[in-house]
């Protein structure tokens, strides 16, 4: 989209004639995409982006790079919401070439798969699942009844998912207006998933509004687990259930979190951490190969302390 008439459609005031292709975070926008500051602790970001195009407010504006334009707007939270509708991709495509499925690949009754889609060798899906559009699936891997990957989404090879789960799903976004109207930021990004993991029933794992949510290698997830947008889960984590991750959470290799844990979103935890069931994560843990209980969260061996004494004062 040409970045005038994206300007015009939202009541921006803007003369530069540049091709838009999507929306991007400051660190990681090119000359073609928008990305925004909202929050002034990201000022740094902003000083380095390379971005075509910026939402900011005036007061930043000077920090904005000289090879970026400065889209100047009270709201840049706001107009990214409503610029990221023009990006979405279409819900089903019409045009596309018909699925290619590999060999030995068995494919149960009512099973939907969409244009553009690769299916691998010796794959198994089974009834009532949707293979939405442009989606990708590696050889060796099983899918069980009712499980749904929407469009553009990437599966390893050698993977299971279990029945009832969703992978990409729209991540939870939205903007307020100053009326408190809630404005949907459409998730124009997707989830991939890489070889041998293992997915538990009825998980939710989220697209991600920019880019991909990202699980590596060897990942096994129970069931009843749900991770937000733009997640990273790095090789070899295991997730138990009931386990939630806020958008845009890290989690290095080798990570395991105990059932009903969660986290807070756009925080990291070093490799080989253990966080006990029910520990709440609120920032990031940056020591790698330690175990964390409770909320708020600290040290195992000082939980398990602090529990020895409640319990003396029971008596």
């Amino acid at each position: 989209m040409n970045l005038k008439d994206l300007a015009q459609a939202l009541d921006i005031k803007c003369e530069y004639d540049l091709e838009i292709t999507s929306l991007n975070t400051l660190i990681d926008s090119n000359k073609n995409e928008i990305s925004f500051l909202e929050n002034k602790k990201y000022i740094n970001d902003l000083e380095k982006t390379n971005a075509g195009a910026v939402f900011v407010k005036a007061e930043y504006a000077s920090k904005v790079p000289k090879n970026t334009i400065a889209l100047i707007c009270e709201e840049p939270y706001l107009n990214l919401a409503k610029a990221s509708k023009f990006f979405a991709a279409k819900i089903v495509e019409i045009d596309g070439k018909k699925p290619i499925i590999g060999e030995e690949t068995i494919i149960q009754e009512n099973v939907f798969i969409g244009k553009n889609t690769v299916i691998g060798d010796s794959c198994t899906i089974m009834a009532g699942s949707f293979i939405g559009d442009n989606v990708k699936i590696g050889s060796n891997t099983v899918i069980y009844p009712n499980v749904t990957i929407y469009r553009d989404c990437e599966i390893g090879s050698d993977c299971i998912i279990h029945a009832g789960t969703v992978i990409g799903s729209d991540g939870f976004g939205f903007a307020n207006t100053k009326d408190g109207k809630y404005i949907k930021i459409y998730q124009n990004g997707n989830v991939i998933i890489g070889d041998d993991v293992e997915i538990g029933a009825n998980c939710a794992i989220d697209r991600a509004a920019f880019k991909s949510t990202i699980i590596e290698n060897g990942v096994r997830i129970d069931n009843l687990v749900h991770i937000g947008h733009n997640c990273k889960l790095g090789k070899g984590t295991i997730l138990t259930g009931q386990v939630g991750l806020s958008g845009s959470t890290v989690l290095k290799e080798y990570v395991i979190m105990g059932g009903q844990s969660g986290t807070a979103g756009h925080l990291e935890v070093a490799a080989f951490t253990t966080i006990a069931a029910r520990g709440g994560v609120t920032k990031s843990i940056t020591t790698p190969k330690m175990s964390w209980a409770g909320f708020p969260l600290m040290e195992h061996k000082t939980w398990l302390k602090l529990q020895g004494r409640i319990a003396k004062l029971l008596k």
